[in-house]
């Protein structure tokens, strides 16, 4: 099978190679038990030297995806990919799969936050969300964006919680892109202006089932806008 690759950023080098001969192994492009291109071959494909050729087909070769046989070849010996950094893996998910994620983590930061949140949070929580409808009323999209996932964030580290407000704040750099996509303007952003005062009441009144319910109303509007 013939296939067709781009020239890589010389200062990528290994990595780089890589990571795009795990993801076409992901895919399928390459089979198990399938030979990889030969060395001159992959140099030419990726515009890269041998020794960097090299290092990948090692790389590639510790995490167990393919094997090497001295004086035949490199062949695909797993369609497993080598664990990747989570940032870079989310640059990948599908809406619909971020959205999930997203779900299950809000309903239980909101539910945390209304349990252990302190007054700096809540003065922290209540900026963002005035933040939040002056961009929406503004129709200033990019700022309003911003709000939100800084309201979002901010609910995740009244949590008390390290490891939760930790995934949340990555999570926020594709959501960000996520709703770029997904909306156009700010009208969406207004529509859920109440429940998003109503979960921070909640927070507030430390309210951990209300929390979780206005979480949830909020999270599931999103799921009806994806295309």
């Amino acid at each position: 099978m013939e296939q067709t690759f781009n020239h890589i950023k010389r200062h990528s080098l290994a990595h780089e190679v890589v990571q795009r001969l795990q993801k076409q192994i992901s895919l399928g492009e390459y089979q198990c038990g399938q030979k990889l291109p030969s060395e001159p071959e992959l140099m030419t494909h990726f515009g890269v030297g041998r020794s960097t050729i090299r290092e990948a087909v090692r790389i590639l070769a510790n995490a167990g995806l393919v094997r090497v046989q001295q004086g035949t070849g490199t062949f695909v010996s797993s369609s497993t990919t080598i664990s990747e950094p989570l940032p870079q893996r989310l640059k990948r998910a599908k809406a619909a799969n971020l959205n999930e994620v997203r779900l299950l983590l809000e309903l239980k930061i909101a539910e945390k936050a209304a349990l252990y949140r302190q007054k700096k949070d809540i003065r922290q929580m209540e900026a963002f969300l005035r933040k939040r409808k002056e961009k929406a009323l503004a129709g200033e999209f990019a700022e309003c964006i911003a709000a939100d996932i800084g309201f979002h964030t901010s609910i995740a580290r009244a949590s008390q919680n390290d490891v939760l407000a930790d995934l949340y704040t990555t999570f926020a750099d594709q959501l960000r892109q996520s709703f770029a996509d997904i909306y156009v303007d700010t009208k969406a952003f207004l529509q859920t202006q109440a429940a998003h005062e109503s979960l921070l009441q909640s927070i507030i009144r430390q309210e951990p089932k209300q929390a979780w319910k206005w979480a949830e109303k909020i999270a599931l509007h999103q799921f009806e806008n994806l295309p």
